[in-house]
């Protein structure tokens, strides 16, 4: 990559962070009331998250071959607790995702 082509990239990425950064406080301002819409998507969009991820992480488990699901099945077990024990997502992801490394790494 030539150095033009290094500025150029830096320059686009720059313009693309500071959008997405700005644009909410511009399209939305402090002083009218939000959209309902974008007040719904605030709702119903970190569940949706949720989903995706417990979607996207199960997707090759087979219960039927190696560790059978059981690391997966017990990090789920540990997501549920902490979310139901202490009500913050990222705490409950973050612990699961460590129960089950400790488990992939150290017993299974």
């Amino acid at each position: 990559m030539s150095v033009t082509q290094q500025i150029i990239t830096i320059a686009v990425v720059v313009l693309g962070t500071m959008v997405t950064r700005f644009l909410p406080f511009i399209v939305f301002p402090s002083g009218k009331p939000t959209p309902k819409y974008i007040q719904y998507l605030g709702k119903v969009l970190p569940a949706a998250v949720f989903g995706l991820l417990i979607v996207y992480s199960l997707k090759n488990v087979n219960i039927f071959t190696g560790s059978h699901g059981i690391p997966e099945l017990i990090a789920i077990a540990v997501v549920v607790l902490l979310h139901l024990w202490k009500r913050q997502m990222l705490l409950s992801i973050a612990g699961g995702t460590i129960c089950y490394m400790l488990l992939v790494q150290l017993v299974f």
